[in-house]
């Protein structure tokens, strides 16, 4: 066992590129029940200074090695208990270094129902599949003639001679190193292709650009992928996974796969008697057996290939969101727009405490325009509101424009507004938490008091929501449920403890994504403070039942007290560094308070000098810096989009336009940018930068504040073509279209109603269509009837920033 955890440690610092004893510090730190966030901050010594990144990676492949290494054990066992394990085979298996290589390897040995090879063996035909294999000179008849055995089931020479065939092909079909090596070959020449079912094509026209489609393998982007995939699911389409690119010609003669396998047992064509019957066996194990099970085992990769981009897409979409700016401790008004059902209004507090709440009715078909503003200006003036906060559904821009007259009538209030995301906002309304942290309050105006409290502080509120409510991914549905909430649930925990937690403010929500706490004791540390009052102290929270030791070590550099007792309880710094602390304020013959934003005198020391065997140079650098700018939040300063005036519909786009706009969602092939016409537009990849873009988050992410200009307007399919090259001409075909992305449509909203989802057409443009012609996108409906269709761009934007899942 210890050599087996050795492997697996040489194996994940081969990877990562660090030296052993450093993933095996870190293996312990995590065996012994620390987090990465923990890890990552507060043992830099112990790991030799593997970053929360690499510490991810290293969790992760660490989980994968451990289930080989207990699949291991089990291979093993099984092939033990049969007898047939020999030195040579257990090494075979204690070298595999992935999942399908063992699985390979195990294949000839895993138990199975009775094939015809095994009756073929039962019925003794394996000596007359060895004698052809071995000497092609044979004469198959005559040599299949002596295994004549009726009572064995073999009625003549041609059912002896499909029995040895039978044996042949399982043991071509059960060659670990031959079907590694052919699925590796299948891997870069492959396609994944796809047509339409019969009749479907009206029912699945959101599919219509794969109803005659076909793409390699390793050009195929997510997005594309899953979107085919969702095809099949629908009975739509029918999918195909093809070994060589398409032809409309048939090939002669044997394929490369085929004349693979033949050279690997010896198989030749030169005339012998038994040559024929021999490729004849190679070929029939190809197709009905190898290429069978290779396809399977191909799909699964694919899938899997494009889960795990996915999931990547939608982790950094959710991180950036989550890490958006703060407006900070400021009177917040929250809006959650509705045209018959009113606008309904919460005002909250500096600390977030609802104050105020109201249904205001200024769209139609009430249309009480002057009176909402009236009402707005007194609950504004009352409770002294700094900003207001609008959700961006349906009614979003309507609602925009009578708080804009708002502070147009009312300069006094010195007001500032934002459109924020509402994804999830319904989410919170109608889960239990809401209702225990807003008792008896109406559910559609709990939805107001998260957006309110969303601009206030993004983190702090989206942390109450599933984040996969939160709705920054693309085909989330489609995604293993498990790998999703892993990683999800890893960012959530990175961007809480990158940030820090008022320990006397946060929800219980925020405080179970800490480090070391769990749900059970950010309840009791919540139902502590309610009994007893603000902790004053860190030292205090030992006092909360079940708080122990280890618990304790893993939080409390995370936890904020500000205005506490102690300046440094504000801070990222651990209460077990106190110590160094205390050294080098009698280093300065300063206190604490002087010396804490002291740049000049921090600058001046030497972290080396409070180096002791307890506290290395990293940890001593983090608290001089620390000291230098105590509880700093690593997120943005507070800004906000301002919108064009008169551009507040499609309509108003024209071409060469200068506009201002928010990054909506960020998928592979390009930005959604909101513009403020209740219809994002698309800024395609190549129109994100001058230079060569792999990857658009390079150059924007979620929430980021742009200048675009405007390419291209489709009005009627709801479609608009940005830049951000701004010397870029419209009509230039520097950007395309909001369908313009591989394998979908744009969408937004429409007219004052919510984000739809625009229509079909857009294609997958980079894909290769049969017979080597490139395929544009097709025509495609409009309004909601568009989707998964060609299939990314209208799932991304259903999934996207603000649209509703």
């Amino acid at each position: 066992m210890t050599q087996v955890v050795q492997s697996v440690q040489q194996k994940i610092a081969e990877e990562l590129g660090v030296g052993e004893g450093q993933v095996k510090a870190a293996v312990d730190l995590l065996d012994g029940g620390s987090t990465v966030p923990f890890i990552a901050r507060y043992r830099k010594e112990v790991t030799g200074m593997l970053d929360d990144a690499q510490l991810r990676t290293l969790e992760e492949r660490l989980r994968y090695l451990r289930e080989l290494d207990e699949r291991r054990a089990a291979v093993l066992e099984s092939i033990r208990s049969q007898g047939k394990l020999d030195e040579a085979l257990e090494a075979q298996i204690v070298a595999a270094e992935t999942k399908s290589r063992l699985e390979d390897i195990y294949l000839p040995y895993k138990p199975k129902r009775r094939t015809k090879a095994q009756i073929a063996r039962e019925a003794g035909l394996e000596p007359l599949a060895d004698g052809l294999l071995n000497d092609p000179s044979t004469d198959p008849q005559a040599a299949a003639a002596v295994f004549v055995d009726a009572d064995k089931g073999v009625a003549d020479a041609q059912a002896a001679l499909d029995g040895a065939r039978s044996i042949l092909v399982e043991r071509f079909g059960e060659d670990a190193d031959l079907i590694g090596e052919l699925r590796e070959k299948m891997w870069g020449q492959g396609h994944l292709g796809s047509k339409v079912r019969k009749g479907k094509e009206e029912e699945g026209a959101k599919f219509s650009d794969y109803f005659d489609f076909s793409e390699p393998f390793t050009k195929m982007p997510s997005h594309r992928i899953l979107a085919m995939f969702r095809g099949e699911k629908e009975e739509v389409l029918d999918l195909t996974v093809e070994p060589e690119e398409p032809s409309d010609e048939p090939k002669a003669g044997p394929t490369d796969y085929e004349r693979r396998i033949a050279q690997r047992f010896g198989i030749s064509n030169e005339g012998r008697a038994a040559d024929k019957w021999l490729n004849d066996t190679v070929r029939w194990a190809w197709r009905t057996k190898i290429l069978l099970h290779l396809g399977i085992d191909l799909r699964l990769r694919l899938r899997q290939s494009a889960e795990d981009e996915a999931v990547r897409v939608f982790a950094s979409n959710l991180r950036d969101l989550l890490l958006a700016a703060p407006a900070g401790t400021r009177a917040t008004m929250g809006l959650d727009p509705g045209f018959r059902t009113g606008v309904k209004v919460a005002v909250v507090d500096a600390t977030g405490k609802v104050v105020a709440t109201h249904v205001i009715y200024p769209h139609q078909p009430a249309n009480k325009w002057d009176n909402s503003i009236a009402e707005l200006a007194v609950l504004c003036a009352k409770h002294n509101v700094d900003l207001v906060s609008i959700g961006n559904g349906t009614a979003s821009r309507e609602t925009d424009k009578l708080t804009a007259e708002l502070i147009k009538r009312h300069p006094e209030l010195k007001l500032t507004k934002a459109v924020v995301s509402e994804a999830g906002a319904s989410v919170y309304s109608a889960s239990a938490f809401a209702s225990q942290e807003l008792p008896g309050m109406d559910v559609s105006l709990r939805g107001a008091v998260s957006i309110a409290r969303r601009l206030q502080d993004p983190l702090a509120e989206l942390v109450k929501i599933d984040p996969k409510s939160i709705g920054v991914g693309q085909y989330q549905h489609d995604l293993s449920e498990s790998s999703l909430s892993r990683s999800l649930d890893a960012v959530v925990e990175d961007c809480v403890n990158a940030v820090g937690v008022d320990v006397n403010t946060a929800s219980a929500p925020l405080l179970t994504r800490v480090s070391g706490i769990t749900t059970g004791l950010a309840e009791n540390i919540v139902g502590h403070r309610d009994e007893n009052g603000p902790f004053r102290s860190r030292e205090q929270l030992k006092g909360v039942a079940r708080l122990g030791p280890k618990a304790f070590e893993q939080c409390a550099g995370f936890l904020r007290i500000p205005g506490g007792e102690d300046p440094l309880d504000t801070s990222a710094v651990h209460p077990e560094s106190y110590p160094v602390v205390r050294r080098i304020l009698s280093a300065t013959g300063k206190e604490l308070p002087a010396l804490i934003g002291d740049t000049r005198t921090l600058k001046s020391l030497q972290a080396k000098q409070f180096v002791d065997e307890t506290f290395g140079l990293p940890t001593v650098t983090d608290i001089l810096a620390e000291l230098e700018k105590p509880g700093r939040d690593p997120r943005p300063a507070f800004k906000t989009a301002t919108f064009a005036e008169g551009v507040d519909k499609i309509s108003d786009l024209k071409p060469g336009m200068r506009l201002e706009g928010v990054v909506t969602n960020v998928a592979a092939f390009g930005a959604f940018i909101d513009v403020g016409v209740h219809q994002d537009g698309l800024a395609h990849v190549s129109a994100l930068s001058k230079n060569f873009v792999k990857d658009p988050r390079e150059v924007v992410k979620p929430g980021d504040i742009v200048k675009v200009k405007v390419l291209e307007v489709d009005i009627p399919r709801k479609r608009i073509s940005l830049t951000l090259r701004l010397d870029d001409e419209p009509g230039s075909g520097s950007g395309r279209s909001s369908s313009g992305g591989p394998g979908g449509s744009g969408g937004g909203r429409q007219g004052g109603g919510p984000r739809q989802q625009g229509g079909g057409g857009g294609g997958p443009r980079q894909g290769q269509g049969r017979g080597g012609q490139q395929r544009g996108g097709g025509g495609g409906r409009g309004g909601n009837s568009g989707g998964s269709g060609g299939g990314a761009l209208a799932d991304a934007l259903r999934r996207a920033g603000y649209g509703k899942n």
